[in-house]
């Protein structure tokens, strides 16, 4: 149990939680919606403070970040918990766990020294914090990072972007990168399908990329949810209003979880959305979570020569040097050492 960031007490004994754009009003003894942080006697903890129920080494280009350290290893974390509660959730058994077995909170106690550690013994370049909503373990995900750093690792967010604006001006201090679900342009999905809603995610993106972070956003295109042209150009207009250089990764849905009633994407829509990133200005645009040669290369947005060719996971430089194509040396955006 470990007190939590950004929370204000009230005269009643309750607290509103700060941290996520939900702002929960908490009563002594409840949780809020993200069901790890608990308002004990008018004093709000974190009932996740290392308990890790997940610890791997991923690729970077897992996460996805296509312009941050390609090639590199990242030591990935996570809690249980999550402030969304998606019927498409991919790892629904930890995000949910919490609403799904009574409130218990399950984990291994594990130490932000031993968390630097271990990134460090298996030769990752940076740690992330990733697979559920790592704004839920924010405390703890911060005392990684700023060791972190101290020690020369870089440091990631994989996020729904439902931080509040006061989270994400402290994270700006401490994170490096952060690519954030744009799960679809209407609030109609959001409050449908994630119980949440679509402006503060935008704001997240704005805010994040304004203050320096470098930022990448991934929409999972869903048949029939959020797959039309209309709203996929208004998604790329919107992203290329903040900066034409943010990657956009539009990837391929599969049936799971409580959304099985819909098939995955078609090949052909994700060349689509493609397509209409690139009509809108984006400058990259990835496609994901299908087999397609080329959809996920890195090419220069200036002459066009192939910087960084992807099979799967694995990246491989072809024509990239200091961030700039050795071919017309334009400058490409991105974190490259």
């Amino acid at each position: 149990m470990h007190e939590a960031l950004l929370y204000t007490r009230q005269a009643d004994g309750s607290v509103v939680c700060d941290l996520c754009s939900h702002h929960c009003h908490i009563a002594a003894g409840r949780r809020g919606l993200c069901g790890v942080r608990e308002n004990r006697d008018g004093r709000l903890v974190s009932l996740v403070y290392g308990q890790l129920v997940a610890a791997h080494v991923d690729p970077i280009e897992k996460k996805p970040l296509f312009h941050f350290l390609p090639g590199s290893r990242s030591y990935s974390i996570a809690t249980v918990g999550c402030n969304f509660s998606c019927l498409h959730c991919q790892n629904a058994e930890i995000s949910q766990y919490p609403h799904l077995h009574q409130g218990r909170i399950d984990g291994t106690p594990t130490s932000p020294e031993q968390v630097v550690a271990e990134a460090e013994r298996t030769g990752s370049a940076s740690i992330s914090y990733t697979y559920v909503e790592p704004t839920v373990f924010y405390e703890f995900a911060r005392d990684c990072g700023l060791l972190g750093h101290s020690r020369g690792l870089r440091n990631v967010f994989v996020s729904n972007g439902y931080l509040s604006p006061e989270a994400i001006r402290d994270l700006a201090t401490w994170l490096d990168a952060i690519n954030i679900d744009l799960k679809a342009y209407t609030d109609t999905f959001y409050r449908k399908v994630c119980k949440a809603r679509l402006q503060p995610v935008c704001d997240a993106i704005r805010r994040c990329h304004d203050l320096g972070i470098w930022v990448e956003v991934t929409t999972l295109v869903i048949p029939g949810m959020n797959d039309s042209d209309d709203e996929l150009r208004a998604a790329a207009r919107f992203l290329c209003g903040i900066a034409p250089t943010i990657p956009w990764h539009v990837t391929g849905f599969y049936p799971t979880y409580r959304m099985l009633d819909r098939p995955p994407t078609p090949l052909a829509t994700l060349r689509r959305a493609r397509e209409i990133g690139l009509e809108e200005g984006l400058m990259h645009v990835y496609q994901g979570n299908v087999r397609d040669e080329g959809g996920e290369d890195t090419r220069c947005p200036g002459c066009g020569a192939l910087l960084i060719a992807r099979h799967g996971f694995h990246s491989r430089i072809e024509a990239l040097a200091g961030g700039r194509c050795t071919a017309c040396d334009r400058e490409v955006a991105g974190v490259w050492a």
